[in-house]
């Protein structure tokens, strides 16, 4: 019997016997081998998407593994590939769709949220989500491949070109990973971020890092611009002041990214807008093609991921790792070993 990491109610995680259907006509059965814990998985540990959620609740969709069996019909994969998931099924009907934008569809099943996901030892998904990885690449290394096609989609999203000013506000996972893809794509970047420890450890990767309660940022923005002003804005924070600065730090025709969920309505200084033509976009999950990027990215080292994984820990202590990572500011990812329930490690 093969086993799961699951959400029973808020701030209740267990690891419990699971049962995973043979994989049918088109689908593929998986190993998974490393899972991230995200942002999003956090929100459900909370509660906070009980509406959503069904418990009990297999989490996870930052993922690596290998393929072990596949169903009638699929003749792409084969046992022992290494693969990623894109955890998107949607209907391709609704009108999202049909105007050519299906990761965003209407009636979406993210899988790992609104169905079973990848934190289990075997697990049955449409051969239509994998993505293949590298076999040089090592897999711990692979399970940061969901979270890295979010900041090439928000990179596209925001339009970058070389030789711009980027300010990225919010240096957790997502935040680092955008401040890197901007980076690889020209410009030049700023990430502010609150914790010592995320601003330590983007700067060893070559990042140069501001503190809002610090340093004078409207001085330091004017500094670095020429007081032109940024040309784009991440916001990744989720908070309020990481909204203020984000519109803040903008020149004339500047672009904001919106990548944080936002769990309640925000101010926004609407007159700054106004008076510098500034532009919102909001970005929202990936496509395939911001996969197969990220691949190219985690394996050619642009992506240094083994630097961003703080941890990997075996099932069964999953959850003290949810609970490791509402503390924020000491850990960057921590990843649950699925090959194995009994030992981790530091990394």
């Amino acid at each position: 019997m093969t086993r799961a990491v699951r959400y029973l109610a808020a701030r209740t995680l267990d690891t419990a016997p699971a049962e995973n259907p043979p994989p049918g006509p088109g689908q593929v059965e998986i190993a998974p081998a490393y899972v991230g814990i995200c942002g999003t998985d956090l929100h459900i540990f909370h509660g906070d998407m009980d509406a959503r959620v069904a418990a009990p609740a297999v989490l996870g969709h930052e993922m690596s593994g290998r393929v072990i069996r596949v169903g009638q019909g699929v003749e792409d994969w084969s046992p022992g590939d290494a693969v990623t998931v894109m955890p998107l099924r949607w209907d391709d009907t609704c009108p999202a769709c049909r105007a050519g934008h299906q990761h965003i569809c209407q009636h979406l099943d993210f899988i790992g949220i609104d169905s079973p996901g990848a934190m289990q030892q075997r697990w049955t998904v449409p051969a239509t989500t994998l993505v293949r990885l590298p076999g040089s690449l090592p897999l711990n290394h692979a399970a940061l491949m969901e979270p890295t096609a979010v900041a090439v989609h928000d990179v596209g999203r925001a339009q970058v070109r070389a030789g711009e000013k980027a300010v990225v506000v919010g240096g957790g996972p997502v935040g680092i990973l955008i401040a890197l893809v901007a980076r690889a794509a020209g410009a030049e970047v700023r990430v502010v971020e609150l914790s010592p420890h995320r601003r330590r450890l983007a700067e060893k990767l070559g990042l140069t890092t501001w503190d809002p309660a610090a340093d004078d940022l409207p001085e330091l923005v004017g500094e670095w611009t020429g007081d032109a002003g940024a040309d784009v804005a991440f916001e990744v924070s989720g908070a309020q002041g990481g909204v203020d600065t984000a519109v803040d730090v903008l020149g004339v025709r500047g672009r904001l990214c919106l990548v944080a969920i936002h769990p309640r309505p925000r101010e926004v200084n609407l007159h700054r807008f106004f008076w510098r033509e500034l532009t919102l976009v909001g970005a929202r999950l990936y496509d395939r093609t911001d996969f197969e990027r990220a691949v190219t990215l985690v394996a050619d080292g642009t992506v240094p991921a083994e630097q961003l994984i703080s941890k990997v820990v075996p099932m069964a202590q999953a959850p003290d790792a949810f609970e490791a990572l509402e503390g924020g500011g000491d850990v960057m990812k921590i990843l649950v070993d699925c090959t194995d329930d009994s030992q981790g490690a530091d990394r």
